[in-house]
């Protein structure tokens, strides 16, 4: 039997990071940059206004107050967006926009409200000190700036500073396109009725939603029924457009075990015994011209999620081009005991609660692999080490968020 971590290793040991491509930038966001960004002009390209205001010579209206205001004529206004040379002459104010060009030997801004507003002449009642409310070109970027670096995922912070450095394309890992093929005559799409011996198909569905929610794209393929041809044909279509494939079920040592007789024949597969409760029965491999990486999980839902965060989600990280994650994880103090197999290692649904003293946790129901409302409840996965059959009140043992977005 295989450990957790010698199945990871074996999972991650030759998936890199997908070959990139050029793509515009809205297309960009939940991409890793495969390149350095540059920028090829200062930010703020010129000094401007923070404020609304006045544009004036700060020795001008040194002695402004309530008491002894400083009226200076308004030559004009300068809005935002004006790029013609403007100078202020000795004596006298222009209005100005948030964002607008200052003129040439204008050195502070009078912000509005400490002004009567006027547009002809303007009564200024508060000194302005030199260089107040203006923003100095190049004080945010300069120019030949690197100001973002190849490995970076592009958020919606990073678009903002790609868009305002003039960056109209990226080039990036793009994210990694997933096929969902739950296995089974049994299943049944949501939505219709069941007849005896169906069920629904939540594998399906809820492993495109953890796929999504792990900055993959991915999409449903369609049941597949206990037929070797249809196997076949499902899993050939899929691969044509997919970067990673998920089949669950119909891997265990069942007489009606498809996916695993027809894989065999189709691809370099492994199928293996994992010693960690739930998801004990796994394979991975690749199928297809081009390698496509495959993870056989287990048909049960809670088995086939939990497997998902374990081997699956670190697998989509490295063909997105992300780093791994730092496996070790914090601790929590457990409040309600109960009881893990020998020699496995056991993920807990459990409830994290953070106190003042720390964060607890408490099992969320049974630990059965089928109890999918047990696991709709629960926020963490505890970690219980193979070692270790009895979990007792104020154990402190480490936890895994669950869809946390790390």
């Amino acid at each position: 039997m295989r450990s957790v971590d010698e199945h990871l290793a074996a999972c991650l040991a030759g998936l890199v990071a997908l070959p990139a491509v050029e793509v515009p930038l809205p297309e960009a966001a939940g991409c890793v940059l495969a390149q350095d960004i540059v920028s090829a002009i200062d930010m703020p390209r010129f000094d401007n206004s923070s404020m609304d205001g006045y544009a004036v010579r700060a020795d001008e209206v040194a002695g402004a107050g309530d008491e002894a205001p400083v009226t200076l004529p308004v030559l004009g206004d300068i809005p935002a967006g004006r790029g013609d040379a403007l100078e202020l002459a000795p004596g006298t104010t222009m209005r100005i926009m948030t964002g607008a060009p200052m003129p040439a030997g204008a050195d502070s801004v009078v912000q509005v409200e400490w002004t009567d507003g006027g547009t002809e002449q303007v009564r200024i009642s508060r000194a302005s000190r030199l260089g107040q409310n203006i923003r100095r070109a190049g004080e945010d970027v300069r120019k030949g700036e690197t100001v973002l670096t190849k490995g970076t995922r592009m958020t919606s912070r990073q678009i903002t500073l790609a868009a305002s450095v003039g960056i109209d394309r990226l080039t990036v890992h793009p994210l990694p396109r997933v096929v969902v093929l739950p296995s089974g005559s049994e299943l049944v799409p949501p939505g219709k009725p069941l007849q005896p011996g169906q069920i629904h198909d939540s594998n399906g569905y809820g492993l495109v939603a953890a796929a999504n929610a792990a900055g993959a794209v991915a999409r449903h393929g369609g049941i597949m029924p206990d037929d070797p041809a249809e196997v076949t044909a499902a899993l050939e279509r899929a691969v044509r457009d997919a970067d990673l494939v998920i089949t669950t079920g119909g891997v265990s040592a069942g007489a009606y075990d498809t996916v695993k007789a027809v894989l065999r024949e189709l691809g370099t597969m492994e199928f293996v015994q994992v010693a960690m409760q739930p998801g004990k029965p796994q394979g991975f491999g690749t199928i297809g011209p081009d390698a496509t990486p495959l993870f056989t999980l287990p048909g049960n839902p809670v088995s086939a999620l939990l497997s998902f965060e374990v081997f699956v989600a670190p697998a989509l990280r490295r063909l997105a081009g992300l780093p791994d994650l730092d496996r070790s994880t914090p601790l929590a103090t457990v409040v309600e005991g109960w009881r893990s197999p020998p020699g496995r290692r056991q993920f807990a649904r459990c409830l994290l609660t953070v106190t003042a003293a720390g964060p607890t946790v408490r099992p969320v129901g049974g630990q059965g692999s089928h109890l999918v409302a047990d696991l709709a409840g629960a926020n963490c996965l505890v970690i219980v080490p193979e070692a270790v059959t009895e979990v007792g009140r104020g154990d402190e043992l480490p936890y895994i968020m669950l869809e946390s977005g790390s």
